[in-house]
């Protein structure tokens, strides 16, 4: 039996009565008595006949109009794989999707039973100062970090935070903090350390300068100040603003303050600038830790 477009052993009426109770084209052509190959030209005058073939299903137990209908009743991809009668799993739900974006359909109503809709925001809890002290040493660490220095947390307690890798070798830094000012808006920080006696109300004594090298300290406002030990040896407690030379930075975005001016001044210490080398930069204003609002980066 022999297939052209000049001869045809078949007629439109033969055609379109084929094409509407086969399931797919093979079937067509079985029903014209016809090889599989034949497909191509039953594909061509299909169309110029403009025959429905929406019922086709191929390989497949249903047909693009059953999708179309269990899409647009669907709350849900599950709903739509329930009314399509087929397992749920991830390779059927793939191709459901796939073949549902080829026919064009309108998904944007399907959404995932457990689906919640997004939050205004994304995240507005308010800064709590009291948890300064629990987060001063990871700003402690991303500080030295962002400044190329290696940062390590001691194995054992120890008398200092940190152990910081810089140019002139390994610095004991130890982190401390002030979440807020006192009455006369000074901020009055305790470097101190409690001896280690049961007797829990015993008086803080200072650190050893032999055993610390650094003080890293953050105070409620965002200042950031690194101070050497050799500086505050003996000291257990100091007034902030008596050691701006060795205010390096600001982080006042990130405790819900206003961030600082872009043109104001930053003091930094000789010492800073030496320790860290060439990682300090020339210029000091590279040295500061400051975290915008706006569109700035860190």
């Amino acid at each position: 039996m022999h297939n052209t477009e000049n001869r045809r052993t078949w007629t439109d009426a033969q055609l379109s009565e084929a094409v509407a109770s086969s399931p797919s084209w093979r079937a067509v052509a079985r029903a014209l008595g016809l090889k599989n190959t034949s497909t191509g030209a039953i594909r061509r005058h299909a169309a110029r006949l403009e025959l429905d073939t929406s019922h086709f299903t191929g390989q497949r137990r249903w047909s693009d109009q059953r999708l179309r209908e269990a899409v647009a009743g669907g709350s849900c991809w599950a709903d739509v794989i329930v009314e399509l009668g087929i397992a749920d799993n991830g390779a059927e739900r793939v191709r459901i999707k796939g073949h549902a974006v080829r026919l064009g359909l309108d998904c944007t109503h399907l959404k995932s039973p457990l689906a919640q809709s997004a939050p205004i925001e994304v995240f507005d809890e308010a800064v709590r100062p009291e948890m300064l002290r629990y987060s001063a040493a990871a700003l402690a660490m991303a500080w030295f970090t962002l400044r190329g220095c290696a940062v390590a947390l001691p194995i054992e307690p120890q008398e200092y935070d940190l152990l910081v890798t810089t140019p002139d070798g390994v610095q004991r830094v130890q982190v401390k903090s002030c979440a807020a000012p006192a009455k006369r808006g000074y901020w009055h920080v305790g470097i101190g350390r409690r001896p280690y006696v049961l007797d829990k109300t015993a008086g803080k004594m200072p650190y050893d300068p032999d055993s610390i090298d650094l003080f890293f300290i953050v105070l409620g406002d965002g200042s950031i100040y690194v101070i050497p030990s050799a500086v505050l040896a003996g000291r257990t407690s100091i007034s902030a603003a008596n050691y701006t030379p060795y205010r390096v930075g600001d982080a006042s975005s990130l405790l819900g303050g206003a961030p600082v001016a872009m043109d104001a001044p930053r003091r930094v210490s000789a010492y800073a600038r030496e320790f860290l080398g060439i990682r300090g930069l020339v210029d000091p204003q590279a040295f500061a830790f400051d975290v915008y609002s706006g569109r700035e980066a860190v």
